[in-house]
């Protein structure tokens, strides 16, 4: 792994600045700051919401929450996937210039996970940058089959992106309709309330 990187699942991280990294313990992190907003869209929703960090070319889930009625198995706290094909990946990659994201695409290593996942660096450069411009990333069985996840950046307050947020569902159960309509706003609401707390 990456020095300068989350090591284990008890870390997080606060980005203050290129090259620099301020850390604070999980337990501390989720229970001041994130965990109670996870809490709170994870019960509105009622559906599994995460929080991820970009490592190197992948993520790492570091924070969850998920209501009782929700199966909790999977992307349990230190899970990792590939960034370039799941949308809190896609969401922070987004920080990147264009420049830096298509030297970034083009060097990671880029397996299909399922039948679905795009592997192309120019259109996965060109659905990030969109998603930049959008404000969220939504991917559709490209990391897991037959699961769906919507995703929102999380901000400073000096508006770096340092992380990422999302709630995720069986395509059968939850279609991508749905997700713009009910869940990107909570998950916006939930990315604009922690800004000024973060470092």
């Amino acid at each position: 792994m990456n020095a300068g990187h989350p090591q284990n699942a008890d870390q997080i991280a606060y980005w203050n600045g290129p090259g620099g990294q301020r850390w604070a313990s999980r337990q501390a992190a989720q229970d001041i700051v994130l965990q109670p907003v996870l809490d709170r869209i994870a019960s509105a929703a009622q559906e599994i919401a995460s929080l991820a960090l970009l490592d190197g070319d992948d993520v790492v889930f570091v924070a969850r929450s998920s209501p009782t009625r929700v199966f909790s198995a999977g992307l349990d706290i230190g899970y990792r996937l590939p960034a370039f094909c799941t949308s809190v990946g896609r969401a922070m990659l987004g920080r990147l210039d264009d420049a830096e994201l298509a030297a970034r695409l083009k060097a990671m290593r880029r397996d299909a996970v399922t039948p679905q996942t795009v592997t192309d660096p120019k259109k996965l450069l060109a659905t990030i940058i969109a998603d930049r411009a959008q404000g969220y990333s939504l991917v559709d069985r490209e990391a897991e089959p037959h699961f769906r996840s919507i995703s929102v950046p999380v901000r400073r307050y000096d508006g770096t992106i340092v992380a990422a947020i999302n709630m995720g569902a069986h395509v059968d159960r939850v279609p991508a309709a749905q997700m713009i309509g009910s869940f990107l706003p909570q998950l916006r609401e939930a990315a604009t309330s922690v800004k000024p707390m973060l470092l």
